[in-house]
């Protein structure tokens, strides 16, 4: 079943109608006209945005990349330019249709439109250039000033001075410049400088401005937008404002029934079974501070509708380089970031991007996001299976590059499927032995808490490297699966065979084969496999001195490593 429905075509002939024409899907599409007028579906969220119009006048909205921002802004634009048509069945349209509605000049900057490839001059021109583009759009003349604060100054007045008549900002991805530069401190701060130069002119304009919107990945106290113009009202956490961007479950079956009907036909699945796959691989941002809404990124939605595979869409959409560096320069693993409890102030103000601890600096780029914790308190964690997998992949490739990510993912898929236990311990010790000294000297200095369980630090970062690397290859692994007397360290699913490891260290003269058999007796007397039929059972002994497995035991004998 399709959806049918009546699509605007030509608003300059009386807002004639098209009937019958399947919406299509809005892949990369971020300006609300070009959604409206093409026949791209709109999941309406302009309920919000009228909210914002009638409640107050500054606002400050921090999300991640790709999470419909720049959309919202492009709305606004749509609405305060008074194009009524294009709200046409939509929540908005009473609102434009008010008899006291009247429009108002826009000056939309869009900061991710600034050149950074070319140092700091090459970033001052790119935004002059900027400036002078939407003074030619309005039609008036700017200074010949080459400061872009200056000119900005002068668009805000003239402006207003032409239509004799308050303006509104609108500034996308304030911090684009800025976190461009996340990993070299000393240009970050050369572009905070510049930018905060160049916003003051918002402040110090306040009477000519009728309504200013803010978008940004966070709210970097020291940027200078938020100490140099009136403090807007951050509605980043502000639980009625937590679904103002992505799509909530609900919303696409409301508006995606057609292409959930296709895509179920293509898997060969019902309806209701695509919906609860696609909740554990694509749901799960939340940003509210109570961590109550479940959102899916629009992108990912989109992508996988139209290319029906359950792929990694979001996190390779755009800045892998720069998180992966990241994570490499850390030496940060995957598993430190599970159910990590933090305090809701540091969720609110999650301080400066270059000096914010990597936890914090995950949550704001969207590669953590928000959980009820303990004690009514807020917990970190990986959204999804999506990003979970992606970033295990980010880091395996750290580890091997990427020609050997894929003879690692080959060896260990073949090993898998083959139910070969001494293939995959092999593909085990291939990986350790390429985990970097320095990982294994800053394991060393610290032990590390899980659920409240005490891991000696090798051991965990032993585990934490087979976990991302069967994670980073797709496959289904968990970690520290609890059953009715404990937990067992992995328990790893692929075509059709689940294998229970558990992981012990030998340190100093301590035997192999006695912590092997150590390992799988703690299996079987705590019933870890009792949770899988047929499942494969293996006790892994560590040799920390060689970082090497050097007894592994199954059901059937101890083996020794040669």
């Amino acid at each position: 079943m399709f959806i049918f429905a009546s699509i605007m075509c030509d608003f300059n002939k009386n807002a004639q109608f098209m009937e019958n024409l399947r919406l299509k899907l809005p892949i990369g599409i971020q300006t609300f006209e070009t959604i409206r007028r093409e026949g791209y579906v709109y999941v309406d969220k302009t309920r919000f945005l009228v909210g914002l119009i009638e409640k107050g006048q500054i606002y400050f909205l921090a999300r991640p990349r790709r999470f419909g921002k720049s959309l919202a802004i492009s709305t606004f634009d749509a609405l305060f330019s008074g194009k009524k048509e294009l709200f046409n069945g939509l929540y908005a349209e009473d609102f434009v249709n008010r008899p006291d509605f009247k429009p108002n000049p826009v000056i939309w900057l869009d900061m991710s439109k600034t050149n950074t490839i070319h140092g700091m001059d090459g970033i001052e021109k790119s935004i002059v250039k900027q400036v002078r583009d939407i003074a030619d759009f309005h039609d008036v003349t700017l200074s010949n000033s080459n400061t872009s604060g200056n000119l900005l100054d002068d668009l805000i007045v003239r402006t207003a001075q032409k239509y004799n008549d308050k303006v509104v900002i609108l500034l996308d991805e304030y911090d684009k410049p800025y976190t461009d530069f996340v990993n070299d401190p000393v240009m970050a701060d050369e572009i905070r400088k510049l930018l905060r130069n160049f916003y003051v002119q918002i402040k110090s304009n306040d009477r000519r401005i009728r309504f200013t919107f803010i978008t940004g990945v966070s709210k970097f106290t020291k940027m200078g937008v938020f100490s140099t113009m009136n403090t807007p009202l951050d509605i980043s956490m502000m639980p009625e404002y937590g679904e103002i961007c992505g799509y909530t479950e609900e919303e696409i079956i409301r508006y995606f029934p057609d292409y959930m009907e296709e895509t179920a036909n293509y898997m060969e699945i019902s309806t209701d079974e695509l919906i609860k796959r696609m909740r554990d691989f694509y749901n799960g941002f939340s940003f509210d501070r109570y961590a109550k809404t479940r959102l899916y990124n629009p992108y990912s939605t989109l992508s996988f509708f139209a290319e029906k595979a359950w792929d990694n869409y979001w996190i390779d959409s755009g800045g892998t380089k720069m998180i992966a560096d990241y994570l490499k320069n850390r030496h940060l693993t995957v598993e430190q970031f599970r159910n990590m409890p933090i305090p809701r102030d540091i969720a609110k103000n999650p301080g400066e991007i270059d000096t914010a601890p990597p936890y914090s600096f995950l949550y704001q780029s969207g590669y953590l996001t928000l959980r009820p914790g303990a004690n009514n308190g807020l917990a970190l964690d990986y959204p999804n299976t999506e990003v979970l997998q992606a970033m295990s992949k980010m880091l395996i490739q750290n580890m091997v590059g990427e020609s050997g990510y894929i003879s690692y993912y080959n060896l260990l898929t073949n090993a898998l499927v083959d139910k070969n236990a001494e293939k995959l311990i092999q593909v085990f010790n291939r990986l350790l032995a390429r985990i970097p000294y320095d990982d294994y000297a800053l394991a060393m200095k610290q032990d590390v808490m899980f659920e409240d369980f005490k891991f000696p630090a090798q051991e965990w970062l032993y585990r934490t490297a087979i976990l991302s690397m069967a994670l980073g290859c797709g496959v289904n692994v968990s970690a520290e699966v609890h059953s009715s007397f404990g937990r067992s360290d992995l328990a790893i699913a692929y075509s059709g065979v689940t294998w229970v490891i558990e992981i012990k260290v030998a340190y100093g003269d301590v035997d192999t084969a006695v912590k092997a058999e150590e390992a799988y007796r703690q299996i079987e007397e705590k019933n870890y496999a009792k949770l899988y039929p047929d499942a494969i059972c293996i006790g892994l002994a560590i040799n920390d001195s060689k970082r090497q497995i050097a007894h592994w035991k199954t059901a059937e004998a101890l083996h020794v490593i040669k």
